[in-house]
């Protein structure tokens, strides 16, 4: 039996490619809104992060009707490191929407959604999006796209896929680029005629599987996910079956199902429809709810393992617990151990130290949103420089290494294939794009990419493009040279001085502007040389009363180079912690006494680490 009133579907692509826009267009041209309502882009990326940065983090539910059909929509990250929320939303759907960038083409990302996609058997429908860029090329991105179906081991039936040219900015589609109609009413016809309607059996024993976490202040923790069998109905009992496979009975509160960008509150879900309900506190994602008589549990969602770890520590500098309100290792600890409930790319590990936490993921963005959106709850803490997570295969040492796409002016191409040959990169792929771009594709270990976007963007004048996702676990490569340049690091604490700034600026690159708060070990600058350079910061002129015909001009400074979060956690070295609050990102010595971090590397010499 199918429920031919409704269509689940997800819409999976690289990042920037247009997955939220084509959203927002779908929900104005299917009544969503009143023709006088005043909608801002990207409606779908609600999160403050999201608006900042202009990226889909979370995967988000919503649904259009067109023509009497329900038309579920999942709208997923398009980055790699959050890859873990596209693999489980995609349990939800019958099919999805690749777009697929006309000029760019398919990138990595597009190749990990697509192969999962494919691997669930979902039905695939190609949207080349923005055929309206001048430099446009939509009939060799298609050949692409299938050669990419092709690499994946795709079906016959899946290489048979439809394709829909669209303009998300536009609003507009149609099935060939010189061919568009004035809406989107080619891309719903193809939904419609080619998403097969899901598979219901409404008088069968319920099974629900929770996909997706959210939170509301009055109806407590929600569980989001699609009905596979069976009626759900509110204020009933229901069994949820744990990963361990123990079984909990509990009553279902609120239903709700999705309509526009709202939930609807219903009495009865029937299968096939995708649903939120309240009222069960302790459920997690990957577990079934089922019917109490008759409990079956549904296939554990798979997510891949983390590649990427760091420490996670209470701020222990001198300046702890002035900026932030929560700084115990009580409230640190409660906070990872609540975020891997709805993250379920991450993991948390409890260390010797009960003041320190080793925390992995998918890589540097995954973890960085983390910390953001931890400072931006009040939270201080410091971390330690990522590290991958290494394996052991087959009695040999193996590391995770990334596919990494890099799109340069030309005049940079001999520049980035040497920066990269330095990080142990071999290159896979070179093609000359139009309008003067040219595409390089590398294998790379994931430790080479630590630190290597801030070189990238200033030797490409920041016209560099990159991506990578994950690819496989290899033999290890040997040392990879990190950062060839000491640090300066403040002597004494104080307030630093334009006086001392001018006289110390041609010792390196500051980091920090006059009137910053300074304490003994904190990182002020990089310095000209490989060695550290312990310098006064605060130093202030001594005033006398000669004064001579220029003595009061003022000083010119360098400008300072404020590194944000993300440059911060690529910089450090293993003996270097970033201090975040709410509002400073520091950085500064594991040893912040000077004689103490001199014994340490006495001792770290002679033992040969």
């Amino acid at each position: 039996m199918y429920a031919d009133h409704l269509r689940n579907l997800a819409i999976i692509a690289h990042v920037d490619h247009g997955k939220t826009s084509l959203v927002d267009v779908m929900l104005r041209q299917s009544g969503a809104f009143r023709s006088n309502e005043q909608v801002e882009e990207r409606v779908m990326d609600s999160n403050d992060l999201e608006k900042e940065r202009g990226i889909t983090i979370l995967a988000k539910n919503t649904s259009v009707n067109w023509q009497g059909v329900k038309i579920n929509i999942v709208d997923t990250p398009g980055h790699a490191d959050f890859g873990g929320e596209v693999e489980r939303v995609l349990k939800m759907v019958d099919g999805v929407l690749l777009v697929v960038d006309a000029f760019e083409g398919p990138m990595p990302q597009t190749k990990f959604v697509l192969r999962k996609a494919l691997e669930l058997d979902l039905k695939p429908i190609v949207v080349i999006n923005k055929v309206d860029r001048p430099e446009a090329r939509p009939y060799e991105v298609v050949d692409e796209v299938l050669e990419l179906f092709m690499q994946l081991g795709a079906s016959d039936e899946q290489l048979d896929f439809p394709i829909v040219y669209t303009s998300a900015r536009q609003g507009n589609a149609g099935y060939e680029p010189g061919e568009m109609t004035e809406d989107l009413v080619p891309l719903f016809e193809t939904i419609l005629k080619e998403i097969p309607a899901p598979e219901c059996d409404p008088d069968s024993p319920l099974q629900m599987l929770a996909t997706t976490l959210d939170y509301n202040d009055y109806l407590g923790k929600i569980a989001i996910g699609r009905v596979f069998r069976g009626k759900l109905t509110a204020n009933t009992q229901v069994a949820v079956i744990k990963r361990d496979g123990s079984i909990e009975k509990v009553k279902v509160g609120k239903v709700f199902t999705f309509q526009n960008l709202g939930r609807v509150d219903v009495l009865e879900a029937n299968a096939g429809d995708i649903v939120a309900i309240s009222g069960i506190p302790n459920i997690n994602i990957g577990e079934t709810i089922a019917d109490p008589l008759n409990p079956e549990p549904l296939p554990m969602i798979e997510i891949d393992e983390p590649t990427l770890t760091m420490l996670f520590m209470v701020n222990t500098g001198p300046f702890a617990g002035t900026e932030g309100k929560h700084i115990t290792s009580r409230k640190l600890r409660e906070r990872l151990f609540k975020e891997i409930e709805t993250n379920v790319s991450l993991r948390v590990e409890e260390t010797e130290n009960m003041d320190c936490f080793q925390v992995s993921g998918r890589g540097e963005l995954h973890l960085s949103i983390l910390i953001e959106n931890m400072r931006r709850e009040g939270f201080e803490l410091m971390v330690s420089k990522p590290e991958v997570i290494l394996k052991e295969i087959d009695g040999v040492k193996c590391e995770p290494f990334e596919h990494l796409t890099c799109d340069i002016p030309d005049s940079c191409t001999g520049t980035v294939i040497e920066m990269l040959g330095t990080r142990k990169a071999e290159m896979q792929n070179m093609v000359n794009m139009s309008g003067g771009v040219t595409r390089l594709e590398f294998l790379i270990p994931a430790r080479g990419l630590i630190g290597f976007r801030g070189d990238y963007l200033t030797e490409t004048r920041g016209e560099g493009i990159m991506a990578h996702v994950f690819h496989s676990y290899q033999p290890y490569k040997g040392d990879i040279q990190g950062r060839n340049r000491g640090v300066l690091v403040a002597s004494d604490p104080g307030e630093s001085t334009a006086y001392a700034l001018f006289q110390l600026q041609d010792r390196g690159r500051m980091f920090i502007d006059p009137g910053t708060k300074v304490y003994e070990g904190m990182i002020v600058g990089q310095s000209n040389r490989e060695q550290d350079i312990d310098i006064n910061i605060a130093r202030k002129k001594q005033l006398t009363n000669m004064r001579s015909s220029g003595a009061d001009e003022s000083l010119r400074l360098e400008p300072a180079k404020l590194l944000g979060l993300e440059e911060a956690l690529e910089y450090i070295n293993d003996d270097e912690y970033v201090e975040i609050t709410p509002i400073n990102v520091r950085l500064r010595k594991r040893f912040l006494d000077k004689n103490t971090r001199t014994r340490y590397e006495k001792q770290k010499n002679m033992s040969g680490i």
